[in-house]
């Protein structure tokens, strides 16, 4: 008899717990609800220093409004990190993982081709993503569920274009990486910029290489034959230097330029003196803050980058993934609610003043942005050259 009562009172109590878990909302370990914003960043691969970077400004985002009030209740805001591995394939898998965790809304990728692969993914489960630094235009082409907070790489690639013509160059050679959404993409809208207004044919070189090629002493003997005045090279930060140090070997003197990526103290470290001179375009400037939340930022997060043993300069893809993030709280209020339908529609009509300016959207998801800062690398230091606006 006793074991009969143990088994029925075991049963009801198995129930009364299912019952509970089923009836609850996600609490934290304090007791408090929860809301969870997936991170969709390579941490690993070619690109995982920059996806770092970018995670970083998303976690001192999450400790600086840790919460958020959705109808009068206060709900702790919890970060889903997963690593998409700088590869294509895996992150279908690390897409499909956040999905999975229930997140109601997510951040990233650094690298435009794993924001594509994982941008069907997003919008089949309906859950929003909101990227920082992933500039190609297929990101959010025909996506309604993907969002960004950073300017786009027809306007990057006509920005660096229009800097080289208007500091007197005629001819200039393009090297970017086959397959890389990113690199060949800004490459192409270089070419296309650098040509209205420098003639046809001012593209001198063409050049392709491999992912994860380290030799790129025939691409550079083809350029040099040509005799470039820049070399325009959109690539990833582990790729950039074995460039930049073959080029200056070679005996090449053409200013070397790229786009955003190249924004990495890593890559002065790697390329050592053969980095001064590069140009780059990218996002933002610490020395310039945009308003009080930028100003506070810019303390605050060069606090939080040495507690973590990371150099105190503030790379622009941290600010654009502390905006992200500030975006993503700013639409759950709106929404005022965890639905991820209601937080997509309030995504729409979100505006902000972000630590990178003015931040609102347009009809497809793009950051209404008109600006670029244009630096160089002088005495192993990245320097502030000047601004430049070019209309879309």
């Amino acid at each position: 008899m006793k074991g009969k009562i143990l088994a029925v009172t075991l049963c009801l109590c198995l129930l009364a717990g299912l019952l509970t878990a089923c009836s609850s909302k996600p609490t934290s370990s304090s007791g408090g609800n929860v809301i969870k914003i997936g991170v969709f960043e390579p941490i690993t691969g070619e690109n995982g220093g920059g996806g770092f970077q970018e995670v970083l400004g998303m976690r001192y985002a999450n400790k600086v409004y840790p919460t958020v009030e959705i109808n009068g209740v206060t709900y702790d805001i919890e970060l889903v990190e997963v690593d998409n591995k700088s590869d294509k394939t895996e992150a279908i898998s690390a897409a499909q993982s956040l999905i999975s965790s229930d997140v109601k809304v997510i951040l990233g990728s650094y690298g435009s081709g794993v924001s594509i692969a994982a941008g069907e993914i997003f919008a089949d489960a309906k859950v929003a993503a909101i990227g920082a630094s992933c500039t190609n235009p297929q990101v959010t082409l025909g996506n309604d569920y993907y969002f960004r907070v950073c300017f786009l790489d027809p306007f990057q690639g006509t920005v660096m274009a229009n800097y080289a013509y208007q500091e007197g160059a005629k001819t200039a050679a393009v090297i970017t990486q086959l397959g890389d959404d990113y690199s060949s993409g800004l490459g192409s809208y270089f070419v296309e910029a650098f040509e209205k207004l420098a003639g046809d044919g001012a593209v001198v070189s063409e050049e392709q290489f491999q992912t994860n090629q380290t030799d790129f002493k025939a691409i550079l003997t083809n350029v040099k034959a040509t005799n470039p005045d820049v070399i325009f090279a959109p690539s990833s930060i582990a790729t950039a230097p074995l460039i930049i140090k073959q080029a200056r070997e070679l005996g090449l003197t053409s200013i070397i330029m790229a786009g955003d990526t190249w924004e990495n103290a890593t890559i002065i470290e790697n390329a050592g003196e053969h980095a001064e001179g590069i140009v780059l375009s990218t996002f933002y400037d610490e020395a310039d803050p945009a308003n009080e939340e930028a100003a506070s930022f810019v303390k605050g997060f060069k606090e939080f980058l040495v507690e973590n043993n990371q150099s105190d300069i503030i790379p622009a893809v941290s600010a654009l993934g502390y905006d992200a993030y500030l975006v993503a709280i700013e639409a759950i209020k709106k929404a005022n609610s965890t639905d991820t339908t209601a937080i997509r529609d309030a995504l729409k009509q979100v505006q902000i003043d972000g630590v990178t300016g003015s931040i609102s959207f347009d009809e497809n998801g793009d950051a209404n942005k008109d600006m670029a800062f244009i630096k160089t690398v002088k005495d192993g230091a990245f320097k502030f050259l000047k601004t430049v606006t070019v209309e879309n």
